[in-house]
Formats: structure tokens, C-alpha cells, sequence
């Protein structure tokens, strides 16, 4: 297992910092959904096929 811990990174209160997946996907009101397009997609695809990602678990109440 592996924490991300934003007060331990290097790179917080920098420009980088506003760009990152882990403040990007943190940062939404409770509740809020994450949304992704097409193109954001095919890389977390890409990224869970080089086993850099978990495959995604979520599963809709429609199925879709």
C-alpha cells in the first residue's frame, strides 16, 4: 500500500501542485461526482494496463 500524504510531497504550494490527480480528485465538495471524458479515459486505461492504476471498481445502480 502506498499513502499519498500532500504535507509530505515536495512539490505542494508550487504550480504543480494545482495540477496534481491526487488535489484534482480531493478538492470536490462531498458528493460531487467525478467526471472524466473519452480521452481521460483511454489513459487511465492505458495507465491500469501498465499496472500503474487499480483497475476502476465502480459500478453504477443502472449499469452503465
Amino acid at each position: 500500500m502506498r499513502i499519498i500524504d500532500c504535507d509530505e510531497c515536495v512539490m505542494q504550494h508550487t504550480p504543480a501542485c494545482g495540477e496534481c490527480v491526487v488535489m484534482f480528485v480531493t478538492s470536490r465538495e462531498p458528493g460531487d461526482a467525478l467526471v472524466i471524458d473519452v480521452e481521460e479515459e483511454r489513459a487511465v486505461r492505458a495507465l491500469q494496463r501498465a499496472g500503474l492504476l487499480p483497475d476502476l471498481r465502480y459500478a453504477s445502480h443502472t449499469g452503465q
